[in-house]
């Protein structure tokens, strides 16, 4: 009798405990975009500044982004990176977009997609090179 109630109040501590680490610990599933910082963080702005540019080149609109909120990256049979940004198109002001950029290095062609979707456009801009 009195190993059982040891081992049942060892038990509910052991449970206890994992409880209050589980709480603790943020689990991010495999694959799912996370926010970048760092190193990371600069890799996917310059992606986007010579996305932009590169966008223009190609007959696109000018974009300038003018602000920038938050920076997620993905690895998805390549790299996805979704930018959520305030930007700038000639004289008017700013809008907020939602910019994804979908990368497969190892193309030689068309390995590079961005889609642009601003709140107020019906229309996704889309364009692959």
């Amino acid at each position: 009798m009195m190993y059982s109630s040891k081992a049942f109040y060892l038990l509910c501590v052991i449970l206890l405990s994992l409880g209050a680490f589980g709480r603790g610990v943020s689990l991010t599933p495999r694959g799912a975009a996370k926010e970048l910082s760092g190193d990371s963080r600069k890799e996917a702005l310059d992606l986007l500044d010579a996305s932009l540019t590169k966008l223009v080149t190609g007959n696109g609109p000018s974009y300038k982004v003018t602000k920038v909120t938050s920076v997620k990256g993905q690895t998805v049979a390549g790299t996805l990176n979704t930018f959520q940004v305030e930007l700038a198109h000639g004289d008017q002001a700013g809008k907020d977009c939602t910019i994804k950029i979908w990368t497969q290095p190892w193309l030689t062609e068309n390995g590079t997609n961005i889609k642009i979707q601003c709140t107020g456009d019906d229309q996704e801009l889309s364009q692959t090179w």
